[in-house]
């Protein structure tokens, strides 16, 4: 996949892609100033037509690793891996080996609450590992939806 400089025009908007060649000649030429470093966006000085393709962003939610592709109907713009967190389940269950213990230590009587459930409470909850994935999936998609232009799913 070769590498992809992405433009700004000077108002702000996202435009298309270009390759670190044509993005060196309007730095050197000054017809466009460097925006960010990481992933290196860099903004137009002179005002352009706004010419955009439609971008396709598709996402594999794996249960290992989650795959994301940006895409014209041409070329790859961007491809990226992203392994999420994988010891949520773990730390739990630690958690709750931890508070089963104290219970089991020679305390006063404490009546048990059944109101403090976050699953009666909340209807749009996830479970914790689950919400790991979902957030991994969502902050990756989300930046480079932002540096590309009319980006949809598939």
């Amino acid at each position: 996949m070769p590498n992809k400089v992405y433009v700004i025009n000077k108002h702000g908007r996202p435009l298309m892609p270009c390759s670190p060649a044509k993005a060196r000649h309007l730095l050197d030429e000054g017809k466009a100033k460097v925006k960010k470093r990481t992933p290196f966006t860099i903004q137009l000085i002179y005002g352009s037509s706004g010419y955009t393709q439609e971008v396709i962003l598709g996402v594999d939610a794996g249960s290992k690793t989650i795959g994301m592709s940006v895409s014209t109907t041409k070329e790859e713009l961007l491809s990226a891996e992203v392994k999420p967190r994988n010891d949520v389940v773990d730390l739990l269950s630690t958690r709750r080996e931890f508070r089963r213990a104290r219970r089991n230590r020679k305390t006063r009587y404490r009546k048990p609450r059944f109101d403090n459930r976050v699953r009666s409470k909340h209807k749009g909850w996830l479970a914790p590992s689950e919400e790991v994935k979902s957030k991994s999936i969502s902050l990756p998609s989300g930046a480079s939806v932002v540096s590309c232009p009319s980006a949809r799913w598939s």
